[in-house]
């Protein structure tokens, strides 16, 4: 078996959908309640590589999860901090997946020059705040009874990392099209690679 991480294309979108779509259905982690198709996928993907990266992990040539950042907001000041969201496909939990998937998407941020990384986790989900803290993020808050998913009002939880230092006067961060020109790039997506159970 062979695994190994790389960035999305639009390609991907049928087996990334496959790992989103009974999330959506059968879960509250996901606060959307309409299954996107395809295609909306696809425009995700090409609209989020214009700026943050999206990864996928690959076992065996079979999407086994997917990793990405966005905007954490869309004013200007905030253009530091970015919102992380990972995905595992049924049956490739507790391989180290999701940590292989986060560790490559953090070494990638902080090369673009982000500040820090927000994860907001619907609640309850003990998987993903242990996920989140083995890797070291901090619970900064709670939003109480923010979204109505699965018959129930829901709380958010909300965790900060920091991945670079507060400067003066920061540089705006790269665009991942910036970065995958230069050497070392496939180094960084590789970062996680190791931590990978196959």
């Amino acid at each position: 078996m062979s695994a190994k991480i790389r960035l999305a294309s639009k390609k991907d979108a049928p087996q990334i959908l496959e790992i989103y779509s009974p999330i959506v259905r059968l879960t509250h982690i996901s606060f959307e309640h309409d299954v996107p198709d395809a295609s909306e996928i696809a425009e995700r993907i090409a609209k989020t590589l214009r700026q943050y990266p999206w990864l996928v992990c690959e076992i065996d040539s079979h999407i086994a999860g997917y990793a990405y950042a966005s905007a954490f907001r869309s004013r200007e000041a905030y253009q530091w901090t970015t919102e992380t969201t990972v995905y595992v496909r049924e049956g490739y939990q507790r391989r180290g997946v999701s940590r292989a998937l986060y560790s490559s998407l953090l070494a990638i941020l902080r090369a673009q020059g982000y500040r820090s990384a927000i994860g907001v986790i619907a609640l309850p989900n003990a998987p993903s705040i242990r996920a989140h803290e083995t890797l070291g993020f901090q619970e900064i808050g709670v939003f109480r009874n923010v979204g109505f998913k699965a018959e129930a009002w829901r709380d958010t939880g909300w965790w900060q990392l920091d991945l670079s230092p507060a400067l003066e006067r920061p540089p705006a961060p790269r665009p991942i099209s910036d970065l995958v020109q230069q050497d070392g790039f496939d180094e960084l997506l590789q970062t996680g690679l190791p931590g990978i159970r196959i």
